[in-house]
């Protein structure tokens, strides 16, 4: 009966975790605040810590509600978690464009400045990064979660084609590659809670 408890608050204690993370990164993504997406890696990480705990499996009923909140979770956090590593690596030095890319000079050109986003010498380039990315990490974390972590080749070769043409630019590669390991490390993190609660 102690057992059957302490397994039952285990599991309640892991799902509030995990959604105090979720409504963290849903915070960070509506508001582009840093601070919250900070919250909700700490939050993951709790979380990680306490499904490495091996307390075993509880109702299925929650491991079905804490596959769903993971989802959500790496689909939503992804995304500022993928903004704030970007801010830490470039230290906003290139300029945004209006379509959710970035600002790359044309060749021969001189370098843009904030003032400059609408110069003739500039083109945008990784436009869509928002919803590529949020596709991106439902597709990482779903195959995870489907126990398939092999098309997550597929998911990289298909965002690598997609983008090469746009990959000219030095400033361009460092985004993509930033942001990609980043979305994908966040989106595996985020799915791994899983199954590492079920064992």
């Amino acid at each position: 009966m102690t057992f059957t408890v302490l397994t039952f608050l285990y599991w309640v204690v892991l799902l509030l975790v995990t959604l105090a993370a979720l409504t963290s990164a849903a915070i960070a993504f509506k508001l582009h605040r840093q601070l919250y997406a900070v919250a909700a890696i700490a939050g993951l990480a709790v979380a990680l810590v306490l499904a490495a705990v091996p307390v075993g499996p509880g109702p299925s009923a929650f491991g079905i509600v804490l596959g769903m909140l993971a989802l959500a979770l790496a689909v939503i956090g992804g995304g500022p978690v993928a903004v704030l590593a970007l801010d830490l690596a470039t230290n906003n030095s290139v300029p945004p464009g209006q379509h959710g890319g970035i600002m790359v000079l044309n060749a021969g050109k001189p370098a843009p400045t904030m003032a400059g986003i609408s110069d003739p010498e500039t083109h945008e380039v990784l436009r869509g990064g928002v919803t590529i990315g949020i596709l991106e990490r439902l597709a990482v974390a779903g195959a995870i979660l489907a126990g398939f972590p092999e098309a997550i080749a597929v998911v990289v070769a298909i965002k690598g084609v997609g983008r090469f043409t746009e990959l000219a630019a030095a400033e361009s590669r460092e985004r993509f590659i930033i942001g990609t390991l980043s979305s994908l490390t966040w989106a595996c993190a985020c799915a791994a809670l899983v199954p590492m609660a079920l064992v």
